[in-house]
C-alpha cells in the first residue's frame, strides 16, 4: 500500500548512502542514520507524549535536521505534522494552533520568546480561523530542540518544557513496526501564505507525498548521483517536496542549509558538487549577483530550476551565458509543487515555458464562460490528478470553491498552452485587469520590467480609473548605483509594449513585500498605493 515512509523505503535499499549533509556543521547522515533518527521522534510521540494516529504536531523551527525527524516521522506514524511559519506573528501563530487542533508543538531555541509569548497568547479566549471547528488549543507538550544547549541561552526558554535531546538520546530503534497508513491519510496541513487572506491548513495525504517524490523523480530525470541544496524553508512545500523527497525517492543528497545565504550556497555548489538547484527568480539574481558567481565551477551542474514566481527571461539567458540550464517550474501547495516538466534542450527552445504536465497529470484552460480556450489563448489553469490535495482543514467551503465535482483544481494562475502542447503562465487571474476592454496581465509587463538595467525589481497592480475602468501601476526597485524615472521607464516599455499595457504611474520604493518564498504579496502593495493617493483599488 502506498504511504508517505520515503524515507524507511529508501533506508530499506541503500542504508549506508548518504543522505544528508547539515552545511552549519558539515555532519554527515546516511539513510540508515536518518531513518533511525525517524524512528526515535516517532517513539517520543508515542510513548512519551501519548500521541495516537490523526493527532496534530507543530514545528516551529529553521531549517535543520530535527524539521526531518519530524517531518518522516510522519510518514511512519500517521501523525499529522503541521509546520509554522517562522515569520508569523504570535497573534497569526496561535489562530493556526486553534485552527489545526495541536497536541504538541516542537520548538526551535531561536524562537524560544516567540514561544513564551504565544504560550501566553493560547492561554486566553481567542476567536479561530473562520470556518474552524476547533475553538481552543489543546497543546499539552512543549517540545524545545534547544533546552540542553549550554553555549547559547535563548531569552524565554521554558526549563519545564521536554528537551527533545535528551529524550530521543535515551530512545531504542529496534523491534520498530510502523503505523498503517491508509494513502488517503493526512500527512501534513501546510498552511497557505494568506497573503489574499486568512490562512487555510491544506491538506496533504500521504498519496500526494508519495506521487509527488515518485513522478517528479522520474519525469525530472533524477537520479542516485544527484547533489541538490535546499536552502528555501522547510515550512513551505516548496523546501519539503520540491527537492527533498524527490531526491531521496532517487536516493541522492540533500545538502541543507539553515537559511539563503548567497554566499553560502554558491560554496555548497562548489563544495559537495551539486547538480541540480531549485530557487525562485529572486534567489537566482541574488546568486548572480554574488561575487562567487564570476569565478563558480558549474561543470557539474545539470541545471538549475525556479518556482514560486515567474522567471524573467533574461534570467534565464544570463545563466545560459555561464553554461548552465535555468528551467521554469510550476506548482502549488494544493496540486503538489511539481506539476510539469520539460528537457534541457526543450527548456533552451521554449524559455519562459513551465513545460507539459508530468506523468498522469491532467491540465485544461478554462475561459471566462467556463469553456476551454484556444491554442495560444489565456485561460485559467485547471488541474486534476494523483498530486491534487484533499482541500482545505475544517474549511468545507473553501475546499468546494477549489475543487469542482469532477475533481479539477482550479489554481486561479492564467495560462496559455501553444501548438506543441508546452504551458506559459500569464499570472494571476486575480491580478489581471482589464483597461479600456482588454485584458492586462500584470506578469508580462513586470517580466519586460526587470530587463531594464536601471530596474532591480518590480511588480504591477491595476487600479480604477474614471476613464478606462483600470489602469497599471508599477512598483519599482532601483537597481544599485543606477539612476531611474518615470519617463525613462515609459520609454523602455513603449518600443516592447501596447500602449494600453504601459503602467500609468510608477512608485518607486526600497524593496517589494515577499513571503519567505519569494513571492510578491500584492495586497500589501495595494494598501500602500491606497494610503498614498486615497484611491479605491483593484483586486483583494
Amino acid at each position: 500500500m502506498i504511504h508517505g515512509d520515503i524515507l524507511g523505503e529508501r533506508a530499506r535499499l541503500s542504508p549506508e548512502r548518504t543522505a544528508l549533509v547539515y552545511f552549519p556543521t558539515q555532519q554527515r547522515f546516511t539513510y540508515r542514520e536518518l531513518n533511525d533518527r525517524a524512528i526515535r521522534c516517532t517513539r517520543l510521540w508515542l510513548d512519551r507524549c501519548q500521541l495516537v494516529k490523526g493527532d496534530r504536531v507543530g514545528i516551529l523551527a529553521k531549517n535543520r535536521v530535527e524539521f526531518l525527524d519530524a517531518f518522516f516521522a510522519a510518514g511512519k506514524t500517521g501523525i499529522i505534522l503541521v509546520p509554522f511559519n517562522t515569520r508569523l506573528t504570535v497573534v497569526e501563530l496561535a489562530a493556526i494552533i486553534k485552527d489545526s487542533g495541536l497536541k504538541a508543538l516542537i520548538y526551535d531555541g531561536e524562537l524560544s520568546e516567540k514561544v513564551r509569548q504565544l504560550k501566553r497568547e493560547c492561554s486566553i479566549e481567542y476567536p479561530s480561523i473562520e470556518h474552524s471547528s476547533i475553538e481552543h488549543s489543546s497543546i499539552k507538550h512543549w517540545i524545545g530542540l534547544d533546552l540542553a544547549t549550554e553555549e547559547t541561552v535563548y531569552e524565554g526558554q521554558d526549563s519545564r518544557d521536554l528537551d527533545y535531546a535528551s529524550c530521543v538520546a535515551r530512545i531504542e530503534t529496534s523491534d520498530w513496526v510502523p503505523t498503517s497508513c491508509d494513502p488517503e491519510d493526512v500527512f501534513c496541513l501546510l498552511y497557505t501564505s494568506g497573503t489574499t487572506g486568512k490562512p487555510k491548513g491544506v491538506m496533504i495525504p500521504h498519496r500526494m507525498v508519495t506521487w509527488n517524490g515518485y513522478n517528479t523523480a522520474l519525469c525530472w530525470q533524477l537520479r542516485e548521483g544527484d547533489v541538490s541544496p535546499v536552502f528555501t524553508p522547510l515550512y513551505h512545500a516548496g523546501g519539503l517536496a520540491a527537492f527533498l523527497v524527490p531526491i531521496f525517492v532517487a536516493g541522492g543528497t540533500i545538502v541543507l542549509h539553515r537559511e539563503f545565504d548567497a554566499h553560502e550556497v554558491w560554496e555548497s555548489i562548489a563544495k559537495h558538487k551539486c547538480t541540480v538547484v531549485l530557487g525562485v527568480p529572486t534567489i537566482f539574481k541574488m546568486m548572480l549577483e554574488a561575487p562567487e558567481s564570476g569565478d563558480a565551477d558549474l561543470s557539474h551542474v545539470r541545471w538549475f530550476i525556479s518556482g514560486g514566481a515567474p522567471l524573467p527571461v533574461d534570467l534565464i539567458a544570463a545563466y545560459g551565458a555561464r553554461g548552465v540550464i535555468l528551467k521554469q517550474g510550476y506548482g502549488l501547495t494544493e496540486v503538489g509543487v511539481n506539476c510539469f516538466s520539460m528537457s534541457s534542450e526543450e527548456a533552451t527552445l521554449k524559455p519562459g515555458s513551465i513545460g507539459k504536465p508530468m506523468m498522469f497529470t491532467e491540465a485544461r484552460l478554462l475561459g471566462s464562460e467556463s469553456g476551454d480556450v484556444g491554442t495560444g489563448e489565456v485561460g485559467e489553469l485547471c488541474l486534476r490528478g494523483p498530486h491534487v490535495c484533499k482541500g482545505y482543514w475544517n474549511n468545507p467551503t473553501a475546499t468546494a470553491a477549489a475543487i469542482d465535482g469532477a475533481g479539477w483544481f482550479h489554481t486561479g494562475d492564467l495560462a496559455r498552452c501553444d501548438d506543441e502542447g508546452f504551458f506559459y503562465i500569464a499570472g494571476r487571474s486575480k491580478d489581471m485587469y482589464i483597461s479600456g476592454g482588454v485584458n492586462v496581465y500584470p506578469a508580462e509587463i513586470e517580466a519586460e520590467l526587470l530587463k531594464c538595467p536601471a530596474v532591480r525589481d518590480a511588480a504591477v497592480i491595476g487600479v480604477r480609473h474614471v476613464t478606462w475602468g483600470e489602469v497599471g501601476v508599477a512598483f519599482v526597485v532601483a537597481a544599485g548605483g543606477e539612476s531611474c524615472s518615470a519617463d525613462e521607464l515609459i520609454k523602455f516599455l513603449a518600443e516592447k509594449l501596447a500602449k494600453y499595457k504601459l503602467p500609468r504611474e510608477f512608485v518607486f520604493v526600497d524593496a517589494l513585500p515577499r513571503t519567505a518564498y519569494g513571492k510578491v504579496v500584492k495586497a500589501e502593495l495595494r494598501e500602500l498605493f491606497a494610503r498614498r493617493n486615497k484611491k479605491d483599488v483593484t483586486g483583494s
